[in-house]
């Protein structure tokens, strides 16, 4: 007598598999009508290398099974880091998916995406059923790859693959001190040696540090009303933000307003928002340069990680840039 499988909770089953860390892929071919049919999949895999074979699966239900299931060929896109968005593009129903986009061609006429990690043109070897999902079995006529970095999904969450750094962090000559791999060792250095080579362009201005991260935050919300400053300054400027946006308003570069409830508001004034912008222009260039010496779209992966970090130690700082108050609208 055959044992049989005990029952458990799909979606237990589903959370349980989300532990394992996949790629992202888009795959695409052409219907009978020649129209281009894509989805996001993260079922892809590998099989042989020689002969080269790749394998993937659809779900029965699925609306673009009839055009994979009779289609010669089908090409494979593993998706780079900053193309978030057109997987979730290709994984919607219901909308042009290939809208816009800057499409190539491949055997068989197949739509190509480009900027991903890799691609795979792939002729139908084989089907199978697979329980629910058909699996198509595919041998690989042509490829190319790139060095952008794959999108990963795990845990049901987008991800971002990055390398790790290969050395061992120093220890530290005191026990129990924390050795250069610490948080905040890194985050302060970082920091400081960023704004070593932003802080010229502020002295010339005639700016503070202070003021700078002030009248920079301002440009991202043209009225803000006395309580966002005060989260904008909560836990960065303290006791210096007063003096700071005093300073501001002293230099005509800040308004400070009274509105018809009687609450205060504070806007840049047209001075204000000219040197904030050339500030910020010249910030971006430093930005830049740094950022050329990470891996590519290191940064992306970094900058996502830091707004994460950000999350954690300040969670209303999001609430700044609500849109929900009418007086700090960017209409």
């Amino acid at each position: 007598m055959t044992a049989q499988a005990p029952a458990f909770d799909p979606g237990d089953f589903r959370r349980a598999l989300g532990s394992f860390a996949t790629g992202v892929t888009i795959i695409t071919t052409r219907d009978g009508d020649g129209e281009p049919v894509g989805l996001t999949v993260n079922s892809f895999n590998s099989v042989s290398l020689n002969p080269p074979l790749v394998l993937w699966s659809l779900a029965n239900e699925a609306r673009s099974l009839p055009a994979f299931r009779d289609a010669e060929y089908w090409a494979v896109h593993i998706l780079a880091t900053d193309q978030e968005a057109l997987s979730t593009r290709f994984a919607k129903r219901g909308e042009d998916k290939f809208s816009d986009l800057d499409l190539e061609r491949g055997l068989g006429d197949i739509p190509l995406l480009p900027g991903c990690s890799a691609r795979f043109q792939c002729r139908t070897a084989s089907r199978y059923q697979g329980g629910d999902h058909l699996i198509f079995i595919g041998e690989v006529a042509d490829f190319d790859h790139s060095n952008n970095p794959p999108l990963v999904f795990h845990g049901g969450r987008y991800a971002h693959a990055t390398q790790r750094v290969s050395t061992k962090p120093g220890e530290p000559y005191l026990a129990g001190s924390f050795g250069e791999d610490f948080l905040g060792y890194l985050l302060g250095r970082s920091h400081f040696r960023f704004f070593s080579r932003i802080r010229p362009y502020l002295e010339k201005a005639g700016l503070s540090d202070e003021e700078f991260y002030v009248l920079s935050a301002m440009t991202l919300k043209p009225t803000m009303s006395s309580a966002d400053l005060g989260k904008l300054t909560a836990g960065v400027l303290d006791e210096t933000s007063d003096r700071t946006v005093d300073s501001l308003i002293a230099r005509e570069l800040l308004t400070r307003e009274t509105l018809a409830d009687g609450a205060t508001c504070y806007r840049l004034s047209d001075r204000g928002r000219e040197i904030a912008l050339e500030l910020i222009s010249a910030a971006k260039a430093v930005e830049s340069q740094v950022l050329a010496g990470l891996g590519p779209d290191e940064d992306t992966v970094l900058k996502s990680l830091l707004n994460q970090l950000l999350g954690v130690l300040d969670p209303d700082v999001g609430s700044i840039w609500h849109p929900d108050d009418p007086r700090g609208s960017n209409a």
